[in-house]
């Protein structure tokens, strides 16, 4: 892939993540815990498959904490490292908030608070924002 393309791949999947920031946001201030839990947790990963994107690489899974951890660029690991708690913490929304079997006995509405959400949220900002400076360090954007 050229780099022209990487860079647009990169910016159409950052592009994305931050929409997934700002529906996360609304998805707080209305009381839907659970989905704004999941909507942060998207923001995440599609903020680290920017960077893979951006250097030329084809990410795979849904693990922020892997897609940190497994990233061959060990500069962009090296920065993004310091994010592995947030990212853990997104990983836990990616099924358990969305399924009602992903929890014994609860429904994802049931279980998730406000302060899960924010937390979710603030998260996800942090990913975002190091993914983005990454991306501009890159030449990719950001």
């Amino acid at each position: 892939m050229s780099i022209e393309k990487e860079q647009y791949e990169a910016g159409r999947w950052l592009g994305t993540a931050r929409e997934d920031i700002d529906a996360a946001r609304v998805l707080l201030e209305s009381g839907k815990f659970s989905h704004a839990c999941f909507a942060a947790q998207q923001a995440g990963e599609k903020a680290l498959k920017a960077v893979w994107f951006g250097r030329g690489l084809d990410p795979w899974g849904h693990s922020i904490q892997r897609l940190i951890n497994d990233l061959p660029a060990e500069d962009a690991r090296r920065r993004l490292a310091t994010l592995v708690a947030q990212a853990s913490r997104l990983d836990r929304y990616y099924i358990a908030a969305r399924y009602p079997n992903g929890l014994p006995d609860l429904t994802p509405g049931q279980c998730f608070d406000a302060q899960d959400a924010r937390s979710a949220v603030d998260s996800a900002v942090l990913l975002l924002e190091c993914a983005s400076e990454v991306l501009r360090a890159d030449g990719s954007g950001g």
